[in-house]
């Protein structure tokens, strides 16, 4: 399980963000979980309040968006979404040749502190 060194890793970032800008406490951080990052949003909501015990994070609210991968079909011309990895087809036309643009990590949007 590969989460919770991600939601570590994100606590040591918003810890650092708390410190510089003088937290007493971070109340809330937005992130955004790329389509294709084989990160699965459940383990994430689990693993990040254990890795907020005993910071300035602890009881933090955390706020997860999961945007489908963007995507052009270069058979029928038209923006796609794509939700996985796993089927690259196009839902308009069924095509193949597709150009995909998908998020593969976790990133911090947006951090609330006190």
């Amino acid at each position: 399980m590969h989460e919770i060194t991600l939601c570590q890793n994100a606590v040591e970032i918003m810890e650092q963000f708390g410190r510089q800008n003088n937290a007493r406490k971070i109340t809330a951080v937005w992130m955004e979980i790329g389509a294709f990052s084989c990160v699965e949003p459940e383990a994430v909501q689990f693993c990040f309040e254990l890795a907020c015990r005993e910071t300035l994070a602890q009881g933090c609210e955390l706020h997860l968006d999961t945007p489908a991968a963007e995507s052009w079909c270069r058979t029928c011309q038209q923006d796609i979404a794509l939700l996985s990895p796993n089927v690259l087809i196009c839902p308009q036309c069924g095509g193949r040749d597709l150009r995909v643009i998908a998020g593969d990590g976790m990133k911090i949007k947006r951090i609330e502190i006190e």
